[in-house]
């Protein structure tokens, strides 16, 4: 069976940090991209972070780029995402996301920036 199961969303003040963690089975973790996407309130979805499966190739959003890092263990079936000076318009819920011959997605972690 597959998942992708978030952690780490919370609330945190403009400015702080927080990382997120994907961990996946189910499904051969090292062939697939993986992505974070978010979506804020009455906004669509979007994509914020991608890593390819062997780690050595990732992007990102304008609006996170030398904020987000995106990283992976393949070792743990495991993606990250380290959010660093955060914004209120950060606040989302933040999605994992797989993709190779098949597209998987987690159930999503709340990410709230506020004072």
């Amino acid at each position: 069976q597959v998942q992708l199961v978030e952690s780490g969303g919370g609330l945190v003040q403009p400015g702080g940090s927080l990382g997120l963690s994907c961990a996946a089975s189910g499904f051969t973790f090292s062939r697939y991209t993986m992505r974070w996407y978010r979506q804020a309130p009455g906004k669509e979805r979007e994509v914020v972070a991608a890593i390819r499966g062997n780690g050595c190739s990732t992007s990102y959003a304008d609006s996170v780029k030398d904020r987000f890092t995106i990283s992976r263990d393949n070792a743990k079936n495991t993606v990250y995402l380290q959010m660093n000076s955060l914004k209120p318009e950060d606040t989302a819920v933040y999605y994992c996301n797989a993709i190779w011959v098949a597209e998987h997605w987690g159930q999503g972690t709340q990410v709230t920036v506020s004072s």
